[in-house]
């Protein structure tokens, strides 16, 4: 099973323990973010919503290509490759 990096942003670090990268071992895209939530259950209402999409503030980009055109997250990957999860932050004065 190829080993792939899973970058995540500063404000969702705390929830696994400080790191901002992590090791995950899958087959597909889906199977990375599955092992990922299956480690870090506190992540799931921050990266998806009651249906099981991302939420509309959460980007995923597999190897820098956004993931939101996909169509489907069975993508294979390979060794190395880069996940990487983004929300937007907003606010005001």
């Amino acid at each position: 099973m190829p080993q792939v990096i899973m970058a995540l942003p500063s404000l969702l670090a705390g929830i696994v323990g400080g790191a901002r990268t992590l090791p995950i071992e899958a087959e597909t895209l889906a199977g990375a973010l599955d092992e990922l939530v299956r480690r870090y259950p506190a992540l799931k209402v921050h990266l998806f919503d009651e249906s099981g999409a991302f939420r509309q503030h959460v980007l995923c980009f597999h190897n820098e290509e956004s993931t939101r055109w996909l169509g489907s997250l069975d993508r294979p990957l390979a060794a190395g490759d880069v996940i990487t999860i983004m929300q937007a932050v907003s606010g005001g004065v």
